[in-house]
């Protein structure tokens, strides 16, 4: 699975940290980033895209 964020749209609620801490972080304006080696497979990344309160988070599946 192949994880993007649309930086556009993220407002930096912090929802998908929260909810698969193992893949995200915010960047240091405060917004959504992916952390570098990063599991797409974690079972909470589509928990992760589905907290997101603005939908800035897609899953690809591959």
């Amino acid at each position: 699975m192949r994880i993007s964020i649309d930086h556009d749209r993220c407002m930096g609620a912090g929802q998908c940290a929260i909810a698969a801490p193992g893949v995200f972080t915010h960047d240091e304006d405060g917004y959504s980033a992916l952390l570098p080696g990063h599991d797409p497979a974690d079972p909470m990344v589509r928990e992760a895209a589905r907290a997101c309160p603005v939908r800035a988070i897609t899953l690809h599946e591959t």
